[in-house]
């Protein structure tokens, strides 16, 4: 559901104010920012008040609320005009750019770190480990860039001191995979020198506050930020920085990002040279230029990894090559300051763009090849510094505002000269809106021979003596005429300008008063090759590969270097034509106040700001104008589908007829326009009403494709398992039939075989018959037993009953059955109970035990029907024990058997059991050892000991029962 804010906070869309003036726009804008309302739209433009103060109004639940929703569904927000731009560049394909504008102190930093989070926030939903990587470092290079590149001002506790331009790259996908960062203008001179109540940049003062003392120690220096010439203004400054906590986060992301533990010892010893450098100072001495602290150039030494006296004829000395002669040239005392000063600055402005180099090589979109991923896009972020009017402003603040003119064309040109020209061009009816169009100041300082950047470096080129007063004169000459310039001489009773060093410049912004005093300087930022070629022949890598010209040898002849202007100037075009080719969202910062307070909205400075930015104009022409434009094919190829008449393919005269019936049936015909070549659909509701009935029926086509394919794939499928199930069932025949056929082949003639077949090897079943097999076999071992019983006598047909029973009983128990012989039945059997001889015969009926020595004389007869088991032990031994009902069982060794050695257990058991079978009695054969029995009534244990030297069986009483000792070989 769409969430509209309550007109308590005011109108959250400056195009819908009742009538446009800039009473009406200020009173808005002061209501909205005295609410906690510090965002509000003219229309896609996003005007940012800074709050100067922390707002809940940035974290993930924020985030939620703004992802992939439309503009006009929630509160204005900067999360809002970013994901406008992510969706303009997943949906169309298109690259984009988010322009971030204002004025120094108005918050374009925070704004752009909160785009970034913002962008990172709502990609890579799989979190995929390279996405998340990229992500991480696209943020961590905010934090380190800010570090040293950021400084406080007069203004601005956190203001850019360069500009900074970023393009994310985004697979097919959505998702980041790169970035590349270019950097513009560092404000070098900072280096050396602030202005009252400001600082240098914030990496100095994060070194000193935050470094560990031993690493302090290796780079010789100490806390104290205003021990050192360069930077003891700022340190004497009163701040809510937290330079120590930081010093911290710029290690920790440097780490992360991929700067090794080298590259991260060599920044902190640029830094402290810097430092030194600051406090090195220079005497005379007659005609000779001394250093006056010299224990300084030691440490130079250590920390450029150098050698001493290189350093010192660096200093001091100016090689000059004339014609072959090379001709060493000593500096006086204020030439060696003045090189110092630039060894300096340039040594902090190398290791910055080595830095940002360092991030692009590792952020770089490496590998990427568009026909094997896709289209790459990009979102470009720019977060350049503002306009700027300081106490003294200098050639820094020139180039500054001269950027900001560029920019404000570039506004003027994408929102207002373009739009209005293309309404025109297609047809559209259109009445003019008048706007300050800056191109006449842009003119003034870039024209060829006529700007001021090109005056002033036709002043750098004179042979002799140049100073910025001849400087000043040119401009005079050249630009008395011109509307916007103005300097003491063209305008003798202004006494706000001072003779021979200011002029004046009428921006867009307001006028500005600029001294011409280091103009010149500046713009050829000389480096004496002395030193370029010192820090070149330093035995640090890292600080080497900063410095590759320094291989140049002292005679080879170069070409003159671009100026400074020259540089600034070719970079802000080729910065314009990029953000001019993608398509842009733009965000307008406005500074409340000058005293940083959350509460005080200074009616003058925002009035003056709202007429400089031309946010009134932007509001007429988005009121009178139109929200979209797109050629007809484009718009047909994106919302054919809602219509029956565009879908799939119209058979109307034209695209543009086809567009009309489209339009015509959603019922947006009111607001729209039809042009020579483009639809203008002139609120962003009816685009939005688009895309969402164009979502819903992407989604019933979707479900349609997916309905056919998944029935074409069914079909596919159900053929190939039919056509397999057809080949499985043919193979299975197959191999069933073989089978049988191989059976039949192997067991065709076991009837005449001398074993009925028993040595025939069954061939290996299918896995389908393997049951079939087992019954097979089994019918088949039925056959053959049968077939070998069948011609058996009856005593023979008895004796394999009672082996089997035998078998059955004892299989796996003994070892020894006497299966292989044939049973007699009529064995003397002795050896009983006392250690005396007895004999044991069992009839049909009895079992009796008989006195060998008295003729047989039965002395016990036992009826078979009172036993009830036998139990016999596992070993080799013949003891046996019959138990009765009675409790008076009988303990037998059956040993002294004719013939000799062979045992009889299997025979007796099977003879028992197959008697006690055909009496259809059970007996209970039981394979234990030790033996558990009962005599006359009392409960004893039979134990079985083999004994080496026992050449007879024999039985003696323990305390549990008995022991039958047996031999033991």
């Amino acid at each position: 559901m769409a969430e509209h804010e309550s007109l308590e906070f005011g109108k959250a869309d400056f195009v819908l104010l009742d009538n446009v003036s800039l009473e009406e726009f200020m009173t808005n804008l002061k209501l909205r920012f005295e609410k906690g309302r510090i965002y509000t739209y003219i229309g896609e433009v996003v005007v940012s008040v800074n709050p100067y103060r922390a707002m809940n109004i940035y974290g993930r639940d924020v985030v939620e609320q703004y992802k992939g929703r439309e503009l006009y569904e929630r509160p204005p927000h900067l999360f809002a005009i970013a994901d406008a731009a992510y969706k303009a560049m997943k949906r169309r394909n298109k690259d984009t750019c988010i322009v971030i504008s204002g004025e120094s102190g108005a918050g374009k930093t925070e704004a752009s770190k909160y785009i970034m989070q913002y962008i990172a926030a709502i990609t890579n939903p799989n979190q995929r480990a390279e996405v998340e990587r990229v992500k991480n470092m696209l943020l961590k290079s905010n934090c380190v860039l800010e570090a040293f590149g950021n400084a406080k001002t007069s203004r601005n506790d956190n203001s850019s001191r360069f500009g900074k331009y970023m393009d994310i790259n985004f697979d097919f996908k959505g998702d980041p995979i790169g970035g590349h960062i270019s950097n513009y203008l560092l404000e070098k001179s900072r280096v050396i020198f602030q202005q009252e109540g400001e600082r240098s940049f914030h990496s100095y003062y994060q070194l000193l506050r935050g470094a560990p003392d031993s690493l302090l120690r290796s780079l010789h220096i100490q806390k104290d930020p205003t021990a050192y010439n360069y930077i003891k203004v700022g340190g004497q400054i009163k701040s809510s920085i937290n330079d120590g906590a930081d010093f911290k986060a710029v290690a920790d992301a440097m780490k992360v990002i991929g700067f090794t533990g080298d590259e991260i010892q060599t920044v902190y010893k640029i830094l402290a040279t810097i430092l030194h450098l600051g406090n090195l100072t220079f005497g005379v001495d007659g005609d000779v230029t001394l250093i006056e602290n010299t224990k300084l150039v030691s440490v130079f030494r250590e920390l450029l990894s150098t050698k001493e006296e290189n350093v010192e004829k660096a200093l001091l000395y100016r090689t000059v090559a004339t014609g072959r002669d090379v001709i060493e040239k000593q500096h006086t005392a204020q030439e060696a300051s003045y090189g110092r000063d630039a060894l300096a600055k340039a040594m902090y402005e190398r290791l910055f763009c080595w830095i940002v180099g360092r991030i692009n090589d590792i952020i770089e979109v490496k590998n990427y090849d568009a026909r094997v991923h896709g289209k790459n896009t990009v979102i470009g972020v720019l977060d350049i510094y503002g306009f700027e009017i300081f106490q003294n402003n200098s050639f820094e603040q020139f180039c500054i505002n001269y950027c900001n003119e560029k920019l404000q064309q570039l506004f003027i040109q994408l929102v207002l000269k373009q739009e209005q020209e293309e309404y025109q061009r297609e047809g559209i009816p259109w009445k003019h809106i008048d706007y300050f169009n800056n191109q006449i100041i842009v003119d003034l300082v870039e024209q060829q021979h006529k700007g001021i950047f090109s005056v002033l470096d036709e002043a750098c080129m004179n042979v002799g003596k140049v100073t910025d007063e001849v400087f000043l004169q040119g401009l005079n000459g050249k630009l008395a005429k011109h509307a916007h310039y103005t300097s003491r001489k063209l305008s003798p009773t202004d006494k706000s300008l001072e003779f021979d060093r200011d002029f004046r410049i009428r921006h867009y912004a307001g006028d500005v008063v600029y001294s011409v005093v280091g103009f010149i300087d500046k713009n050829k930022d000389t480096l004496f090759q002395d030193f370029k070629r010192l820090l070149y022949n330093s035995s640090n890598p890292v600080l080497k590969a900063m410095w590759p010209e320094g291989k140049l040898s002292i005679t080879e002849v170069t070409k003159r270097p671009l100026t400074a202007a020259t540089l600034f100037k070719n970079s802000m075009i080729m910065l314009v034509e990029n953000l001019a080719c993608k398509e842009p969202y733009y965000v307008r910062c406005i500074k409340p106040n000058d005293v940083k307070s959350p509460l005080l909205f200074e009616q003058e400075r925002c009035r003056h700001q709202v007429e400089y930015l031309g946010l009134l104009e932007n509001v007429r022409v988005r009121r009178a104008g139109f929200a979209y434009r797109q050629t007809y094919p484009r718009f047909l190829q994106r919302y054919k589908m809602i219509s029956e008449f565009t879908w799939p393919n119209h058979d109307l005269p034209s695209d543009k007829d086809a567009v009309k019936r489209l339009m015509q049936g959603c019922g947006f015909d009111h607001d729209v326009a039809y042009g020579k070549t483009k639809v203008f659909i002139r609120t962003p509701r009816t685009l939005f009403s688009l895309e969402e009935q164009r979502v819903d029926m992407v989604q019933r086509i979707v479900l349609f494709l997916q309905k056919v394919w998944r029935g074409t794939i069914a079909r596919m499928r159900y053929r190939r398992m039919r056509a397999a199930l057809v080949i499985l069932q043919a193979y299975r025949r197959y191999k069933v039939k073989s089978y049988i056929r191989e059976v039949n082949r192997r067991f065709k003639n076991v009837r005449s075989m001398k074993d009925y077949g028993r040595h025939v090897k069954w061939p290996t079943p299918p896995k389908v018959l393997r049951k079939f097999e087992e019954a097979f076999r089994s019918i088949y071992n039925r056959w053959w037993a049968w077939t070998l019983i069948k011609g058996l006598s009856p005593e023979e047909a008895l004796q394999v009953r009672a082996k089997v029973a035998s078998l059955e009983a004892l299989k796996g128990q003994r070892a020894d059955l006497g299966l292989q012989r044939a049973w007699e039945g009529n064995y003397l059997i002795n050896r009983f109970h006392k250690a005396e001889d007895r004999a044991v015969l069992i009839t049909d009926r009895h079992l009796y035990k008989m006195d060998p020595l008295k003729q047989y004389k039965p002395m016990k007869s036992i009826p078979l029907y009172n036993v009830t088991g036998v139990s016999v032990s596992p070993g080799k031994d013949q003891l046996v024990v019959f138990h009765t009902k009675d409790s008076r069982d009988l303990v037998v060794c059956l040993q002294g058997m004719v013939p000799a050695n062979e045992s009889r257990i299997g025979e007796l058991v099977g003879t028992l059991l197959s008697h006690f079978k055909s009496e259809k009695r059970k007996l209970q054969v039981n394979i234990a050892s030790p033996i558990q029995c009962s005599m006359s009534g009392r409960k004893c244990t039979v134990i079985v000991e083999p004994k080496i030297n026992q050449s007879q069986p024999d039985f003696t009483k323990s305390r549990s029962g008995y022991i039958l000792a047996v031999p033991g070989n």
